[in-house]
């Protein structure tokens, strides 16, 4: 094993970005979350607002329709009319998560890494998820919203987050048998999480992750 990756799906609310960005400040090794766009819209000249007006979220019409494109790898042609399609915008985020698979020590948030990565035997995903209550109450720490405006929103987010990933993998997006390790951080806390994920890398990969740097 030359590197390890952490893939970290999350429901709104839950820390999961904030976790994913703990473990990777702890542990020396960077994580990637937006900057995805960024590197995505560099690597294939797409207009980088493209990419951002789609992030985590389908069209409308295939929500309603319920349709489905399972990534399969690979990108579209320049020449095609479709370059700057929906679809050819997850694909080149997609290369970016596996270039960043290859060659570093990672932690990626979101986006179906955990799928995109599936097939390679050096990534370890995780799932944060946490009760409603916990939610609301740290997402209104954050957002200047009323309750019932934030219920509304983390209702929608997670949808939007849901639909996105079955699409894209044909998969549901809560679904535990996706993970490695689902966690729930209201009982775990933050601290506790990066610990049992740091627990489950020690027992799967053991002295491999002093040799690629990890000292955990």
């Amino acid at each position: 094993m030359n590197n390890l990756v952490i893939t970290i799906a999350r429901e709104y609310g839950s820390g999961g970005k904030t976790i994913g960005e703990m473990l990777a400040r702890e542990s020396g090794i960077s994580s990637y979350s937006s900057e995805i766009i960024k590197m995505a819209s560099e690597d294939s000249g797409i207009n980088e607002q493209l990419f951002a007006q789609k992030d985590e979220k389908l069209k409308p019409s295939r929500q309603i329709l319920g349709m489905s494109k399972v990534y399969k790898g690979g990108l579209i042609d320049p020449e095609s009319d479709d370059f700057v399609s929906d679809d050819n915008l997850f694909n080149y985020q997609a290369k970016i998560i596996k270039d960043l698979a290859r060659t570093q020590n990672c932690v990626i948030i979101g986006r179906c890494a955990d799928f995109i990565l599936k097939d390679e035997k050096n990534v370890i995903s995780v799932f944060i998820h946490a009760p409603m209550e916990f939610n609301i109450a740290r997402a209104l720490e954050r957002n200047n919203m009323t309750r019932k405006e934030m219920i509304r929103f983390i209702e929608r987010t997670n949808k939007h987050r849901g639909d996105y990933y079955k699409y894209y993998t044909g998969h549901e997006w809560n679904d535990a048998r996706n993970y490695d390790l689902c966690l729930d951080s209201s009982k775990l806390g933050f601290e506790g999480c990066i610990r049992e994920i740091k627990s489950y890398a020690k027992i799967r990969f053991g002295e491999q992750l002093k040799e690629i740097g990890l000292n955990w």
